[in-house]
C-alpha cells in the first residue's frame, strides 16, 4: 500500500470507512427518492462532495440539475444558494460589496454586505453565460475558499462546493470557460435522458398532490470529517500506477498511445491526477469497499480528463472524439 503522512490504526479506520459508507448510503436513498433517472450523476455529484471538490454538470435544460443542488442541499445539510449567471452580471453580484453607511454620531465607514458566493453549497447555473469578468470571480473562491474585496479577506464557510452547470447544446451569447477554471472542478459530469420507467416514476412523484421533499441525512460537520477520512484512506500500489499511468499516457508530448499524439493538442497536469487519486477512494467508500481498485480508475477516467483535454484540428477533422482518445487510454491500463 501507498504510504500516508501519519500512522492509521487500521481496525479504527475499518469502523470509521464503515460508518461513512452507512451514512452515504442513507445520503443516496435520501436524494434517489426525489432525484429519478439519474443514478451516475447522483453518484458523481456525491463523490465530487466526498472527495471536497468542485462538479460542473453538462446537460439540456429539464433534467433536473437544479433541482439535485437542491436537494443534496438537504440531505447533506448544508447552507444551498442559487446564482442564474446572465451576460450583465458582475462579480459583485456573486462576492459582495461594500457600502458605505453613517453612524448615529454621524461618522461614516465602509461595510462588507457579503454575496451568495458565502455558502455551503452555491450553483452557478448556466455558468459560461457569465463574462469571463464574473466567471473569474470564482476562480479564487473555488482554489482557496476566500475572496478578496476592497483589500481585506473575508474566508468562506467549511465545507465550500461549486456546483456549475452548462447547456451543450446552445452557444450562442456564451463565453467558454477558460481551461484555468475547467481545472478547478474535480469531475465534469454528463446529465443525459431518464430512462423510460424512471420518467414515468417521475411523473407520477412530481404532479400529484403531495411532492416528496428531501430528508436530511448528513450534516455539514460530518461531510468535513468523511472529506478527512478519505485522505486516510490507503491506494494500492497497482492503483497508483493506474492512475499515473492514465494521466501521463493522456499527454501527446509524452505519451506512447497513438491516439492520444495523434488527436490530442495538450492533455491533462497533475490536478488530474489528484482528482483521480481523492475520487476513486470517495467511490470505493460509497460502494462500500475500504480501498479503491483499478475498476474505480476507469470508471472516472472520463469525468476527470474530459475537460482537462483538447482535440487537435487531426481530431476533428477525422470525426475522434474525447470518448474515443479516452476509450483508448483506459483501455491501455485495463
Amino acid at each position: 500500500m501507498v504510504e500516508v503522512a501519519e500512522m492509521i490504526d487500521p481496525a479504527s479506520l475499518v469502523t470509521e470507512v464503515e460508518a461513512l459508507g452507512a451514512r452515504l448510503t442513507r445520503a443516496r436513498e435520501a436524494v434517489g427518492r426525489v432525484i429519478f433517472g439519474q443514478h451516475a450523476v447522483v453518484e458523481r455529484t456525491l463523490i465530487t462532495l466526498i472527495a471536497g471538490g468542485h462538479v460542473l454538470l453538462v446537460g439540456v435544460p429539464g433534467l433536473g440539475k437544479t433541482k439535485l443542488v437542491e436537494t443534496l442541499g438537504a440531505v447533506m445539510g448544508l447552507d444551498a444558494r442559487r446564482v442564474q449567471f446572465t451576460p450583465d452580471l458582475m462579480p459583485a453580484d456573486i462576492l459582495g460589496s461594500e457600502v458605505l453607511e453613517e453612524g448615529a454620531d454621524g461618522r461614516r465607514a465602509f461595510r462588507f454586505i457579503k454575496g451568495p458566493v458565502f455558502c455551503q453549497l452555491l450553483m452557478a447555473d448556466e455558468i459560461n453565460r457569465a463574462s469571463p469578468r464574473t466567471q473569474s470571480a470564482l476562480l479564487q473562491a473555488m482554489q482557496e475558499h476566500k475572496v478578496a474585496v476592497g483589500g481585506e479577506i473575508h474566508p468562506l464557510p467549511a465545507p465550500f462546493h461549486v456546483l456549475a452547470t452548462q447547456n451543450p447544446i446552445e452557444q450562442e451569447g456564451t463565453y467558454p470557460l477558460p481551461e484555468a477554471q475547467l481545472d478547478r472542478f474535480l469531475l465534469e459530469v454528463e446529465v443525459g435522458y431518464p430512462d423510460a420507467a424512471a420518467e414515468r416514476a417521475m411523473l407520477l412523484a412530481t404532479t400529484g398532490a403531495e411532492e416528496v421533499k428531501p430528508q436530511p441525512a448528513m450534516t455539514g460537520a460530518e461531510l468535513l470529517a468523511a472529506q478527512a477520512l478519505i485522505r486516510r484512506m490507503p491506494v494500492g500500489e497497482k492503483v497508483l500506477d493506474a492512475i499515473l499511468a492514465l494521466v501521463r499516457g493522456a499527454r501527446p508530448e509524452t505519451t506512447g498511445i497513438e491516439a492520444v499524439r495523434k488527436h490530442l493538442a495538450w492533455g491533462p497536469g497533475p490536478r488530474a491526477a489528484q482528482a483521480l487519486m481523492l475520487a476513486t477512494r470517495a467511490r470505493a467508500v460509497l460502494d462500500g469497499r475500504l480501498a479503491p481498485s483499478i475498476d474505480d480508475v476507469v470508471d472516472l477516467a472520463e469525468p476527470v480528463l474530459r475537460h482537462r483535454m483538447a482535440l487537435n484540428f487531426s481530431a476533428r477533422a477525422d470525426g475522434v472524439t474525447l470518448a474515443d482518445v479516452i476509450g483508448a487510454l483506459k483501455a491501455s491500463i485495463a
